[in-house]
């Protein structure tokens, strides 16, 4: 190992005592917290969500999953080197799509259901139209992103001419999905691989997005800069998820916690933790009411919080290893998990 940077040990210090004095001063500001205000609120009742359907039909470990805003479909991305766009009403295949790498890590439905992207360890982010068919009968590829110096981490449509990702290699993208060119970009939007973004409910030009580097960043779209930074974890952050109100947003870390940020007072509000914090975690999702939060764990289960007594309500059990990725549909009615055990539940 190359010897310690005495400069670098300082700087890093420094930073540090910054962001604790930021923290403090953030706590001093606050007048009452979640649990003190919701106090008198009654319990919500046991959250009872079970596994509707098992969609069987990758072969290897599954990464990713997400939602059409139709709340019917989904696509998930596996190391089998396959797209499916599974119904998730009936369970049945829609489409398989083969893929040039099999290292896909993130997938992405567009909102309208007309495009999937998906990227991963191919260092760029390739996008399928599911309504052209190419010559052998699949999903016709229309676009293929490059200029990736790191993988493909994660991807969002903000409709289906724009697209923003963010990658290993520390950058944020804009992309023009008609003209196939980069509209925009920040070279170092965080100080690690750019991992998770969610987009603001209503306003899209608003996203947050979580790093490895412990933080998460709130952007304006318009500009590509960042407005606010939230600090708190103390490991990656995985998934990030924006409240349905637009005021806030959930996170999932690998410190074995899950956690609640306001934008309005600009800090963490909430802490929420397993009974046994033994595993991290990998994604999360909230409820269209925003009084649950779920969040994927590396101990095969999915936990439930209640938000506003931050209580932990129950957990989500069925799959046999890692769960990798969570999507709530955007009508709140369910939930899709993926992960390494090679299915993906649908839980009603």
């Amino acid at each position: 190992m190359p010897p310690k940077d005495p400069e670098l040990i300082a700087l890093r210090k420094e930073l540090e005592d910054l962001i604790a004095k930021c923290q403090q001063d953030q706590k001093s500001k606050q007048d009452k917290t979640i649990e003190e205000i919701s106090n008198g609120m009654a319990d919500v009742p046991k959250c009872k969500l079970a596994t509707k359907k098992m969609l069987k039909g990758h072969i290897n470990k599954v990464n990713s999953v997400h939602y059409s805003g139709d709340s019917r479909h989904a696509v998930s991305g596996s190391l089998d080197g396959k797209l499916i766009i599974w119904d998730t009403w009936t369970g049945n295949k829609v489409q398989v799509i083969p893929l040039r790498s099999a290292w896909v890590m993130s997938v992405a439905f567009a909102p309208t259901g007309n495009f999937v992207a998906c990227g991963g360890m191919d260092n760029m982010c390739t996008v399928y139209d599911l309504n052209n068919r190419d010559s052998n009968g699949g999903a016709k590829m229309i676009r293929e992103l490059l200029g990736y110096e790191g993988f493909l981490s994660s991807c969002r449509f903000v409709d289906d001419k724009t697209l923003i990702t963010g990658s290993g290699d520390m950058k944020l993208c804009m992309w023009d999905l008609e003209a196939g060119k980069r509209t925009n970009e920040v070279e170092a939007a965080h100080c690690g691989d750019v991992v998770s973004l969610s987009l603001a409910p209503e306003d899209q030009n608003i996203f947050v997005t979580g790093s490895v580097d412990k933080t998460c960043k709130l952007w304006d779209r318009r500009e590509l800069k960042c407005k606010q930074m939230f600090f708190g974890h103390e490991a990656d952050v995985n998934s990030v998820c924006f409240h349905n109100s637009g005021y806030g947003f959930s996170t999932a870390s690998e410190d074995k916690s899950a956690r609640l940020y306001d934008i309005r007072s600009d800090q963490q509000i909430a802490m929420y933790k397993p009974p046994n914090s033994t595993s991290g975690f990998t994604s999360c999702g909230l409820s269209v009411s925003g009084r649950f939060l779920l969040a994927g764990s590396d101990d095969n289960s999915v936990h439930v919080w209640d938000t506003m007594k931050v209580q932990h309500n129950g957990t989500l059990n069925g799959h046999e290893n890692r769960v990798t990725s969570l999507s709530v549909s955007p009508n709140g009615m369910s939930v899709v998990t993926s992960s390494w055990d090679m299915n993906v539940r649908v839980w009603v």
